[in-house]
């Protein structure tokens, strides 16, 4: 009896490791997809149209490093709308209000490593905006 109740356990245990192991490594943010853009390129973000123009700022800890701090990224970036272009710095996670809803870059791709400086033509900037009405 011990020993059923011992391998059912040892059982489950596995069954819960194979379960967390099984999950996505790269996981979406919550809510609406992102709209993914390369520095210069001028993509469609559900209502307005942004283009990257330059990395000012990119203070994320490297992977698999500890750190105090987990960084952000900050950008210089032109938001396209309906009544004229505007330039704006953002920062990661900081949304700001534009038009009648709220515009965010939500994740910037690659990953940092200790490997050296992201060089400008590899980076991807994931972008949200959620609307108003």
């Amino acid at each position: 009896m011990i020993r059923l109740a011992l391998a059912t356990s040892a059982s489950m245990a596995l069954t819960a490791c194979a379960a967390v192991s099984a999950a996505p490594t790269d996981p979406q943010p919550p809510g609406p997809p992102l709209a993914w853009a390369a520095l210069g390129e001028r993509i469609f973000v559900d209502g307005p149209q942004v283009t990257p123009l330059e990395v000012l700022e990119d203070s994320r800890c490297p992977m698999r490093a500890q750190c105090v701090w987990a960084g952000h990224v900050r950008i210089r970036a032109t938001v396209h709308l309906g009544t004229g272009d505007r330039t704006y710095e953002l920062t990661s996670g900081k949304p700001i209000q534009v038009a009648d809803g709220s515009f965010e870059l939500v994740e910037v791709k690659p990953a940092m490593t200790s490997d050296g400086p992201i060089e400008p033509d590899d980076y991807r900037f994931g972008f949200r905006f959620m609307g108003g009405l």
